[in-house]
């Protein structure tokens, strides 16, 4: 068997470091490498490819280019920056790409590597909410193949029955409840950035943390699912679940309830994408049921967590809702972060930007991007009305 050929789209983030990992505890000659794809880290995406001896190494930021040039210079490694050396790297030729940039800065990438083929290994949760039907209809049309690297839709599509979904009842995405699910409301208003980047669970980046503790992410997540399952958004339900053992669900219309459990490291279901179909060996922590002793399960508190609601509300609505949602979320944790926006006031931003703007259609990328620009506006107005 030939080696299979990987670009990895965001190599320097979380998800990227562990797809590296795995590829470097890989067995001899299973996989190359064609490009590494980074933001601005110049010298962590050079250590990545003096190790992995990729085609192409480049960078979104221009800035960083000159590091990055200097780190490589005598590898022989061909290296670029700017956000159309990026679009170009996902449009070489590989067989399978890990699509992890982080937030809809990853969407114009992502498209890039469906139009050419092969498989996207999808951690990207953003590019399906901001443009669910573009990304779909791109890999209809270039017979790509689609795989969901997120815990709870890879537990979900290593459950489901895609040759019968009419079999099935329900699917159940879980979710920790991040660091506040039992704090009061008054307590939450007046959290920090450090107390809510700290998962109780996962090691994550600092904005898919934050979502985590608003349940943001668990919303991106349901409107991920209602577009890769063929399942009605009420059919889709989420279950607080501490232990994070369990990472979805999917039942069935004989009452039959299958679940993929493991141990919360992202090598797990990255490597299932990465081996697909079929499995490879992986040297993470197992799952010890007797040592975990219970299992718990609860519905989310939708006074605690309005951003569930909302990303209900913006998948029901349809069109450009779920566009508008991501963006003004994105500027909203971008401010908390920055300390020029309290926890609470996320959702508040979000549900007015929602209000305001209503569902917008967006037939293709150019209107998609053109709502994503004016969403961002309207959140970065209402988070200084709010803070002056």
């Amino acid at each position: 068997m030939s080696p299979r050929s990987v670009t990895i789209l965001g190599s320097t983030g979380s998800v990227g470091r562990s797809t590296v990992a795995l590829l470097d505890a890989a067995a001899p000659g299973r996989f190359t490498v064609t490009a590494l794809v980074a933001g601005r880290d110049a010298a962590g995406l050079a250590e990545q490819a003096l190790r992995l001896r990729p085609r192409l190494a480049v960078l979104a930021d221009p800035a960083s280019g000159a590091e990055l040039a200097e780190r490589l210079k005598g590898s022989g490694i061909a290296h670029d920056c700017g956000p159309a050396a990026v679009a170009a790297a996902a449009s070489l030729p590989a067989d399978w790409t890990m699509a992890a940039i982080v937030g809809a800065a990853g969407l114009q990438p992502a498209l890039a590597a469906l139009r050419r083929g092969g498989t996207l290994a999808l951690a990207n949760k953003e590019a399906l909410v901001c443009a669910g039907e573009l990304v779909l209809a791109a890999a209809r049309q270039a017979g790509a193949t689609l795989l969901p690297v997120d815990s709870e839709h890879n537990a979900i599509f290593q459950a489901f029955d895609a040759a019968r979904p009419g079999a099935v009842e329900k699917i159940i995405l879980t979710a920790s409840g991040g660091p506040f699910r039992e704090m009061a409301p008054e307590q939450m208003a007046r959290v920090t950035p450090e107390q809510a980047v700290r998962h109780p669970v996962w090691s994550m980046g600092a904005k898919i943390s934050v979502d985590s503790a608003s349940m943001m992410n668990k919303g991106l997540e349901l409107i991920e699912a209602a577009r890769l399952f063929p399942i009605p958004e009420p059919r889709i339900e989420v279950l607080v679940h501490p232990q994070s053992a369990v990472h979805g669900l999917v039942q069935y219309t004989d009452g039959s309830l299958l679940a993929q459990l493991g141990t919360p490291d992202m090598r797990t279901p990255i490597a299932h994408a990465l081996a697909w179909p079929e499995r490879m060996a992986v040297e993470v922590p197992r799952l010890d049921l007797a040592a975990l002793a219970r299992l718990d399960f609860f519905p989310p508190d939708p006074g605690r967590f309005p951003c569930l609601r909302l990303a209900r509300e913006a998948l029901r609505a349809g069109a450009g809702a779920t566009t508008i949602l991501n963006a003004a979320n994105e500027v909203a944790v971008g401010l908390f972060l920055q300390r020029r926006l309290g926890f609470l006031d996320i959702a508040v931003v979000v549900e007015e930007a929602l209000e305001a703007l209503g569902a917008p259609q967006t037939p293709d990328l150019d209107a998609v991007l053109a709502l994503d620009g004016l969403a961002r506006q309207d959140a970065l107005a209402r988070a200084a009305r709010r803070a002056a």
